[in-house]
């Protein structure tokens, strides 16, 4: 085993045992005060959050789409060939992303049907 391999197998046995030696506090259900959060509200923050990431994967999909699309006119015939492998993964990706908050709602219905 090299040298490198060694202290990359020490650093994983490490980070693992630390996380065996984490901190619990107990308490019981008594001591809990917690607010109650209505459907209404969860399912306000829930549509606010798949908003924000669908509109973050749509600016990095554009973007993305934007330089694959310039790097694919100033290329070279051998360059333009590799750009076209690529595209495929990513068109996938994309409409992914796009479709991500439909899939995500059909998912909810599904779940509130059962």
């Amino acid at each position: 085993m090299s040298r490198k391999n060694k202290i990359v197998f020490i650093l994983i046995l490490f980070v693992i045992i630390l996380s065996f030696l984490t901190i619990s506090y107990g308490f019981g259900i008594d001591n809990l005060k917690g607010k109650q959060v209505e459907g209404a509200t969860l399912q306000k923050a829930g549509n606010g959050i798949v908003k924000v990431v669908t509109t973050i994967g749509v600016v990095i999909s554009v973007v993305m789409l934007v330089a694959i699309g310039i790097k694919y006119m100033l290329g070279s015939t051998e360059e333009k060939a590799t750009y076209k492998k690529s595209l495929m993964p990513y068109v996938i990706g994309a409409v992914l992303v796009f479709a991500a908050s439909e899939i995500a709602q059909f998912i909810y219905n599904l779940a509130i049907e059962l």
